[in-house]
């Protein structure tokens, strides 16, 4: 009679890599369609672009590891690394830009770590930090939103432009929301609301809606149980009350107000859909809140007295180094373990 000799764990559960993967895909449409309908189909170029070199790229080096290739391209996880890289690179951005960042995030952020589950740095946020330090021109070009100038229709014909580095129409490209408030920060921020035609009703225009779909994207892989709250709503406590505390009411050295920096930059990407890489992050619930909220801490710190206006990339790879640490101190009871009374007690 032959037993059968199964490894645990012996219970699974609905969702597997694959269909985390596709379900993380699905929820960045939200935020996609925003971007694309104010800067133009540029996101979709880098999209399609940069996941056709993490594919490439994971099977070059699957193939040299000596993995099976199929097995490991099926999880998703070189998709979801370009597809988060590309929606946070400028809109067409040129190819070559696209091809480095990718380069770095799939073979020396991923697998030189091991691979799929042993990389102890994001990806996606890795390729785009290398970028922003080593190229800020290209990576601070971003197209101005529609409606925010005239001749919009301008956008998708500057977007076919600049992926193939033909050049690109300075006349509508002009500077973030984030850059505009940290460049001018000796002014009123309703002076700069009146002045600068990227500010929208709450933060940027466009802007403010791309974060509400991928705000909408979070929500629905909370529904799914995909992730657990703690990292994301803390990150944006966090924020929410730092930039509270440092909001003058008036003038732009404030940093903002707290709708500002909840709806700008790359906020609600990052606090739902980077945050939230189980790979990179605390595992237990109390190390998910503090690394959150550290998260949240480090991303104001960087906007209202750094050099770079969106700190989402830095603020997330600074707490993946301290990620081990906040799972030493903060591991769960074992189930049935019994803490040693303190003298005195039980006598």
């Amino acid at each position: 009679m032959a037993f059968l000799t199964v490894s645990s764990p012996h219970a699974h559960g609905p969702l597997d890599t694959a269909t985390v993967m596709r379900l993380v895909l699905l929820s960045t449409l939200p935020g996609v369609f925003a971007l694309s309908y104010f800067f133009g189909f540029g996101t979709i170029i880098n999209i399609l672009w940069a996941s056709a070199l993490a594919l490439g790229m994971e099977a070059a080096v699957l193939k040299v590891r000596k993995r099976p290739v199929g097995f490991y391209l099926n999880d998703g996880s070189a998709l979801v690394t370009a597809v988060l890289l590309g929606i946070a690179l400028p809109p067409a951005s040129p190819w070559w830009l696209i091809a480095v960042g990718i380069l770095f995030a799939i073979v020396f952020a991923k697998h030189l770590y091991g691979g799929m589950g042993y990389n102890p740095f994001n990806p996606a946020m890795v390729g785009y930090v290398v970028l922003l330090i080593s190229f800020p021109v290209q990576m601070t070009s971003w197209l101005a939103p529609a409606g925010s100038f005239d001749g919009s229709l301008l956008g998708p014909i500057d977007a076919v432009m600049r992926v193939f580095s033909l050049g690109q129409v300075d006349a509508v490209t002009m500077a973030t929301p984030l850059d505009v408030l940290k460049q001018n920060d000796s002014l009123l921020i309703k002076d700069l609301w009146a002045d600068s035609t990227q500010f929208g009703s709450l933060a940027g225009v466009g802007w403010e809606w791309a974060n509400v779909g991928f705000l909408a994207g979070g929500l629905y892989l909370l529904y799914r149980r995909v992730f657990t709250w703690h990292a994301p709503v803390s990150m944006l406590v966090a924020l929410f009350v730092m930039s509270a505390l440092f909001y003058d009411g008036g003038s732009s050295a404030s940093g903002g107000s707290p709708m500002f920096h909840l709806f700008s930059g790359a906020t609600m990407l990052g606090a739902f859909f980077i945050v939230t890489d189980p790979v990179t992050s605390a595992v237990s619930n109390k190390g998910r809140i503090i690394y959150g909220a550290c998260i949240g801490l480090l991303i104001y710190l960087i906007r209202a007295w750094g050099n770079y206006p969106d700190a989402v990339a830095f603020a997330v790879l600074l707490m993946n180094f301290a990620a081990p640490l906040l799972d030493h101190y903060t591991q769960p009871r074992t189930y049935g373990h019994k803490t040693t009374p303190r003298k005195g007690e039980g006598e």
